[in-house]
């Protein structure tokens, strides 16, 4: 069965609709029933994140560049649209009544659309990277090049030093920038892509359209994201385990209100 066969390429652009904050806790609700529904499918899909996020930060520390730890946690909801895309395919293939166990989150590797899903991905991936290289350039004008021997020295050197409060006002600044981008081209682009066959040019084009027709609640929902993540990362990143699988379900919710059905 393919994934991708509703829209013909050359059709028209796919409309958009104007949502407000009622859709946003629709699409939460149905995250979260389908997260219900599949538990252990999405536990099984996302535990690796916090696990890998846990090596990784453990590979920071013992390596003395504890300045990249924050930017690495938060680069998770960069690259986020992309690694759960087998959560839209369970998520989608519920909603149609098909069977939705764990296997069926990798028939995207047999989709129309994997190229596309693809290079979308490693488009968030440079996104990622550029994101980490501006974090570790801005550490480096404001505090210096040498790396704190601790994360003690690491987090005094942030908190009590005028260096280090400038480094958290424009790391701030310029992380939203990076995540408005990443968010305006990936918010609705990936679950499209699986929902019918059009290009990345054109899923990208449209999840642009979406950001810009409902910029307040876009806004909203990226904060929601936002605020998700920084709590499932406090234990450890441990609570990744059932943030992203609710949120890789609720995109896919999002997804669907956003865009005019075919």
């Amino acid at each position: 069965m393919t994934i991708a066969t509703h829209l013909e390429p050359g059709a028209s652009l796919p409309r958009i609709r104007r949502i407000g904050f009622a859709d946003l806790r629709a699409a939460l609700a149905s995250g979260l029933a389908d997260f219900r529904d599949m538990p252990s499918h999405a536990v099984f899909l996302c535990l690796f994140y916090p696990i890998a996020g846990l090596f990784v930060g453990g590979v920071l520390l013992r390596e003395n560049v504890v300045p990249l730890l924050f930017p690495l946690a938060a680069g998770f909801a960069l690259i986020g649209p992309f690694a759960a895309v087998g959560l839209y395919e369970l998520s989608r293939r519920r909603e149609l009544g098909l069977d939705s166990s764990w296997q069926h989150a990798f028939d995207v590797l047999r989709s129309p659309a994997r190229w596309s899903v693809l290079a979308l991905g490693i488009l968030l991936l440079a996104i990622f990277i550029a994101w980490l290289m501006t974090a570790q350039w801005l550490y480096a004008q404001t505090l210096g090049t040498v790396a704190p021997r601790t994360a003690v020295d690491f987090f005094r050197d942030a908190f009590t030093t005028g260096a280090g409060w400038r480094m958290i006002v424009w790391g701030i600044v310029i992380g939203f920038v990076f995540a408005v981008v990443a968010m305006s081209i990936s918010v609705v682009s990936i679950p499209l892509l699986l929902d019918r066959h059009v290009s990345a040019a054109v899923a990208m084009l449209t999840s642009v359209r979406a950001v810009i027709e409902n910029p307040a609640m876009m806004a909203i929902w990226g904060l929601i994201v936002a605020v998700a993540l920084v709590a499932g990362s406090i234990p450890f990143l441990l609570g990744l385990a059932v943030v992203m699988p609710v949120l890789g379900h609720a995109t896919w919710h999002l997804y669907r209100r956003v865009v005019n059905p075919d």
